[in-house]
């Protein structure tokens, strides 16, 4: 006999350690919510920190939606040297002294890397490349191209430039930077190009993802604190602030959820996905406007 999940509907922001991956993350999250219905909301780097959004239950709809929205970083970059990874996991390839590298020379480099750009990622990436993941293809030694995907930096700022020296002598600048870019944007590619363009090479040495869409590092757990109690955002809540509202009456609630099309307002034309409440303030659906009406992406109730 199947015995009923106990655990809630909701989304959980988690604080991500360095040294797991998404999936542990997601392993971990099933053994305390008691339930194999988690996923999780875009994956973070297994040298990353910070906020990781899970999906328990009838949550996981929209983590396909949450995926797409907008992310915010801190990170340090390091210029003089050049690994296989773009990061600090990766062995060494390259090194140059990037002590003569000017603040206004690294300011025009990150200009270069701002708005709307064509971003190749990494070859460490789980990108699929004809249907095998890159960080396999790069491991098993194969020389392939990656293409280049249109990617949004909406804002790249230099908090602080640091001297240093690596562990092999060579003189290096560790930058301070943040970065709030749309889904897809690999940092350690951001960090990769900055250096190529300064021509002394670049990667990522940290990284501590500060936001996905609205939910922002100050309401996100450490496994450890969820371990002790498991704090679930309702999925009502989470949907109100990651999507626009549409509040529809009884009527039309029982509509919409026996899958009958509804006229959409106008306000909501080119929205995106908007997240649907009856009276009572139930979450019934996300929908999108399609031809003037709702097209269901998940429905709940």
């Amino acid at each position: 006999m199947n015995r009923k999940s106990t655990a809630p509907d909701g989304l959980v922001i988690v604080d991500k350690p360095s040294g797991f991956t998404s999936h542990d993350v997601v392993a971990k999250m099933r053994g305390i919510a008691k339930t194999r219905r988690v996923g999780h909301a875009g994956t973070l780097d297994p040298m990353a920190t910070g906020v990781l959004v899970l999906g328990v239950e009838k949550a996981t709809k929209l983590l396909g939606h949450l995926a797409l929205t907008e992310k915010e970083y801190l990170g340090t970059i390091r210029l003089g040297q050049t690994t296989l990874t773009d990061d600090a996991e990766g062995e060494i390839t390259a090194s140059a002294d990037a002590s003569q590298v000017t603040r206004d020379a690294i300011d025009a480099g990150i200009a270069k890397l701002s708005g709307a750009i064509m971003q190749v990622p990494s070859k460490v990436s789980a990108i699929k490349i004809d249907g095998v993941r890159s960080y396999k293809r790069a491991r098993e030694g194969e020389e392939f191209e990656i293409p280049a995907r249109p990617v949004t930096i909406s804002s790249f700022a230099v908090y602080d430039v640091r001297d240093a020296v690596a562990e092999n002598g060579t003189p290096v600048l560790d930058l301070v930077v943040s970065v709030v870019c749309s889904s897809g944007t690999y940092i350690r590619a951001l960090a990769r190009d900055l250096g190529a363009d300064l021509g002394v090479g670049g990667h990522l040495t940290a990284l501590r993802r500060t936001r996905v869409g609205p939910y922002k590092l100050d309401s996100a757990k450490t496994l450890d604190q969820l371990q002790k109690e498991l704090t679930v955002m309702p999925i009502a809540e989470a949907a109100a602030a990651a999507f626009p509202r549409w509040d529809v009456d009884a009527r039309r609630a029982r509509l919409l959820t026996n899958g009958v099309r509804l006229e959409m307002p106008e306000e909501y034309a080119d929205a995106g996905p908007v997240a649907v409440f009856d009276p009572e303030g139930r979450f019934l659906a996300l929908v999108e406007e399609q031809k003037g009406k709702a097209k269901s992406l998940a429905v709940l109730s």
